[in-house]
């Protein structure tokens, strides 16, 4: 074969792509995409419109919407920090260590995700009401869990935690530990061995289990309304104000403040993603 043929054949092997039906599944993808996810929010803010600009406004500062909004994701934020440490170290220990029982409890984490919701709600409410095993107890020290904010933290902890242990977990596993040899030999204690070795690689997937534990946590409500004793201005979340919108025919309040619920998540979700990218960018120019 000729030098001058060769161009010829390679171009189309270049331009071809190793998967086929790119264009396919693409447009797959986005018909999927846009009638499960686009198109109900496109129809709940289309419905929120329709009070206007002064009328959404109006809603989003009533004090009572403010406060369901600001302890919906207040405690969101804390149980999905709380998680994003306690997961990694939940992680660590099921993927460093072996002891008796470690496949029972590795596959009790994952109850949360089997377990109705409200089931959920009734156990956590019957352990830390005032005649509770543990909420006898920490009443008597002067620590209320239940109908207070701190309760609905709790149940947001606890149907949050899988999200992170799950994310981390095949990571740290897939961790290259010589690093960490590596880092010892050169005299490297262990705590600086966990924050300039292992914890740079472990930043993206923790983050992407706190974006996880967060957006679960926004929008739960059937572990939160029996713990949480839905007190207006004081212990009611947002989701619930909306199913009370709802139950007096005020359609057009309930999806104004699902639309504020809405607009605040994806800016929060989205700063946590582009955090992330950040992150795993900045280890792959490190590895690299």
């Amino acid at each position: 074969m000729s030098v001058s043929v060769l161009p010829r054949v390679l171009k189309p092997l270049r331009s071809r792509r190793v998967m086929p039906g790119f264009g396919l599944s693409l447009g797959y993808t986005l018909f999927w995409l846009g009638l499960i996810v686009l198109v109900p929010l496109t129809g709940l803010f289309v419905k929120a419109s329709g009070l206007g600009l002064s009328g959404l406004w109006q809603v989003w500062t009533e004090p009572r919407v403010l406060h369901a909004l600001g302890l919906s994701f207040g405690t969101a934020l804390a149980a999905a920090a709380f998680n994003a440490v306690a997961g990694t170290l939940v992680a660590w220990v099921f993927v460093r260590y072996s002891f008796p029982g470690r496949r029972f409890f590795d596959a009790l984490i994952d109850l949360p995700f089997a377990l109705p919701t409200a089931v959920a709600g009734i156990a956590l409410t019957a352990l830390y009401g005032s005649n509770g095993w543990i909420g006898r107890w920490l009443e008597a020290a002067g620590i209320k869990v239940a109908y207070t904010p701190l309760g609905i933290t709790v149940a947001l902890v606890f149907i949050g935690l899988p999200f992170v242990v799950r994310v981390v977990q095949p990571v740290l596993a897939e961790t290259e530990r010589e690093l960490e040899e590596a880092a010892a030999t050169l005299g490297a204690n262990r705590w600086q061995t966990v924050w300039k070795v292992v914890l740079p690689t472990l930043w993206p997937a923790v983050l992407a289990g706190f974006a996880l534990a967060f957006a679960r946590g926004v929008g739960e409500y059937g572990s939160v309304i029996f713990i949480a004793g839905n007190l207006p201005s004081v212990t009611e979340i947002a989701p619930l104000l909306i199913t009370i919108k709802l139950e007096e025919f005020d359609y057009a309040g309930a999806t104004a403040i699902a639309a504020a619920m809405l607009l605040l998540s994806f800016a929060l979700l989205l700063a946590v993603n582009t955090l992330q990218a950040k992150l795993a960018r900045a280890e792959k120019r490190a590895g690299g």
